[in-house]
């Protein structure tokens, strides 16, 4: 029985929902639509060239895998990307590039085939390879200027630029990144690896996860070939290996490593690790080990405070070409507080989602979002709990929030906590008012419609509300 475009990309999303997250496949599948089967070559319909370049850059190996198991090693893919053309009833713009590149758009209804068969580089297959043929494995996109600095990694960014000016001329070697997940140990040390490759064109980098280094140890392993595999890791000037904490259930691995690792030190070769946590509590890794990975600095990541978060999402913006208001990124930075992949989650999601509704990114568009990121509250807020958060934050007291007077000060306090209390509460407005000394709804009307209008024409007073809001939202959460 031959197969429809759409049985074939249906049993591709088959296999995809069952290895992306939920949120991932909502985003970048589902609005992908199959326009084509002829002979092995499925054409897939995308929304815009964002879309064609992200699923290039993050998917293009698991589509590839799941329509050669669909159509056959011969399989290709062809991408049809729509634009906006300025007109009504006008063919959509297609494109025509190489699997691993993009060029320019063109009109006709030329599209391209996807490589199947792109296996990634194998460093290790080639004893006495010559320098100059070792694939590093870096990300060019991971460089010190994109990895912002603060406190909470102001040491390691610091001592990580000192070793790429300097590669195994520091005391910090090794140097020992370590930190939770999602916090930037991997952009910094291939950055480090990115640097040492710009200033010293002339030195052999390598960036291998310690799982890649098991499993190639393994294949080695059983072709009888250790020592070939150990003489390739002693030709490297600035070895990165990531994640060391998986050495806990490769013992034999920790051998051959041990022995990597003393002959680059006596070399003046540099050694870059990174670790879930301090080399200390790396159980299951050899003592021999650990006591070298002290030789040298050991630095941690921490969660990065507001205004870090703030300066992340104004450069990977910038980079992105996108553009948000202040009070949008003020939003994510206060909401999403658990690591810098969560809030490049949220940055792309909405750029998807600008991109699929063709409409600005505003605040709704951010809350919409973020319910995807963030945990939906159980927390109810009550009025006291506002009344008491914004006294708090203007300094005002409890009992002159309730009084009736004319000072501006209190006045405004009492009309953004009347504000506050209908946006965020369930309380009517008749209730409100009883909060607040007694005054009838009419009151809560006003100050409501006052502090949407305040809002319009005061920044000042716009960003104190602002602030507010996303304090109340911190609290729910």
């Amino acid at each position: 029985m031959t197969k429809t475009a759409e049985q074939v990309w249906k049993n591709c999303l088959d296999i995809i929902k069952d290895i992306v997250e939920w949120q991932q496949y909502k985003t970048w599948f589902e609005p992908i639509r199959p326009v084509g089967l002829k002979e092995k070559i499925l054409t897939i319909q995308v929304p815009s060239q964002f879309f064609f370049e992200y699923l290039e850059e993050h998917y293009v190996t698991l589509l590839a895998k799941t329509l050669k198991r669909e159509l056959g090693k011969d399989a290709n893919l062809e991408y049809r990307i729509m634009m906006d053309s300025g007109g009504q009833g006008q063919h959509p713009i297609t494109m025509d590039v190489p699997g691993q590149g993009y060029k320019t758009f063109t009109n006709n209804e030329m599209d391209f085939p996807l490589v199947i068969n792109n296996p990634v580089k194998n460093p290790f297959v080639i004893p006495g390879l010559k320098k100059v043929q070792i694939d590093p494995q870096l990300n060019p996109n991971y460089t010190f200027d994109a990895f912002v600095e603060g406190d909470c990694n102001r040491v390691a960014r610091r001592a990580g630029k000192t070793v790429a000016e300097k590669p195994g001329a520091t005391a910090f070697n090794p140097l020992v990144v370590y930190g939770g997940v999602g916090f930037g140990k991997t952009h910094l040390v291939q950055a480090i690896g990115n640097e040492v490759k710009r200033l010293h064109p002339n030195k052999v980098v390598l960036y291998v996860s310690s799982e890649k280094f098991i499993n190639q140890f393994v294949d080695h392993s059983r072709n009888n070939a250790i020592n070939d595999f150990i003489h390739f890791y002693q030709l490297i000037d600035v070895l990165i290996l990531d994640d060391v904490q998986f050495f806990i259930r490769a013992e034999k691995s920790q051998d051959a490593f041990f022995a990597i690792f003393n002959h680059l030190h006596q070399s003046g070769k540099q050694l870059v690790l990174t670790s879930d946590k301090p080399p200390k509590d790396l159980e299951g890794v050899q003592e021999r080990l650990l006591s070298r990975f002290r030789w040298g600095l050991s630095a941690d990541l921490q969660l990065p405070d507001y205004d870090t978060r703030i300066e992340i999402l104004e450069k990977k913006m910038k980079h992105s070409g996108l553009e948000m208001s202040a009070e949008v990124v003020k939003f994510l930075a206060y909401n999403i507080t658990t690591n810098v992949r969560e809030l490049e989650g949220a940055l792309i999601s909405l750029l998807a989602q600008s991109s699929l509704n063709k409409k600005d990114i505003d605040l709704e568009l951010a809350r919409r979002v973020l319910k995807n990121f963030v945990k939906t509250s159980t927390k109810e807020i009550t009025i006291d709990t506002i009344q008491r958060m914004v006294c708090d934050y203007f300094d005002v007291s409890y009992d002159k929030l309730l009084q009736k007077t004319r000072k501006r000060e209190i006045v405004q306090a009492r009309q953004i906590t009347m504000f506050l209390a209908k946006t965020f509460t369930k309380n009517s407005l008749k209730s409100i008012g009883e909060h607040f000394g007694g005054r009838d709804h009419t009151t809560v009307i006003h100050s409501c419609q006052t502090v949407k209008d305040l809002m319009d024409t005061d920044n000042l007073f716009k960003e104190n509300v602002m602030e507010l809001q996303q304090k109340v939202q911190l609290a729910a959460m």
